[in-house]
């Protein structure tokens, strides 16, 4: 279907593209991998390692603010159901299938953590989803992209300082999330 789809989907525009390589989105996502990569061996848990952990922070980073952005314009009618198949198989594939897919695998066993971790997991990928979807528009402040007509526009993009008070939180709650599975 995605293939069927690429010309529909913004997840393959250009403009996407351009929307995500931002200064600021590049920089908090290699912070964020590295952090998620580094941690992997030290949480205790046998299946998450250094592999896992860097296909699903590529994962996410490339496709949750697509992901979400569709999901919101869903529910303001203005996306195809086709398209909001493909962002729900493209969250799960991010935050569950692909990681199901390698335990299997390497360890020749599903995953037991699979509940947990689709729901953990969807919880940072939406999180993902909504920080790298703040952008500042003149006249509006600071917005999700996706609430703009012509999203993702990649015109709007500014640097981190423009927009660190809303993104702020947004990390916090992920570190909230991360910082109990080191301990």
């Amino acid at each position: 279907m995605m293939v069927r789809e690429r010309k529909t989907l913004v997840l393959f525009r250009s403009a996407y593209l351009k929307f995500m390589v931002s200064t600021w989105k590049l920089l908090t996502f290699a912070v964020a991998a590295l952090s998620m990569i580094a941690m992997a061996p030290y949480t205790g848990d046998p299946t998450w390692d250094y592999v896992d952990a860097s296909f699903m922070s590529i994962l996410t980073f490339l496709t949750a603010p697509w992901a979400v952005g569709t999901l919101y314009l869903a529910l303001k009618g203005r996306a195809r159901l086709i398209h909001v198949f493909i962002a729900v198989c493209v969250w799960m594939f991010s935050v569950s299938w692909a990681y199901d897919v390698y335990i299997l695998l390497k360890h020749g066993y599903y995953p037991p953590t699979w509940l947990p971790n689709i729901v953990l997991s969807s919880i940072l990928y939406f999180a993902a989803g909504l920080m790298w979807n703040l952008q500042r528009k003149e006249g509006r402040g600071v917005v999700f992209g996706f609430m703009e007509p012509d999203w993702p526009n990649p015109a709007y993009e500014l640097g981190f300082r423009q927009i660190i008070w809303f993104a702020l939180p947004i990390m916090i709650l992920v570190t909230f999330m991360i910082v109990p599975f080191l301990l």
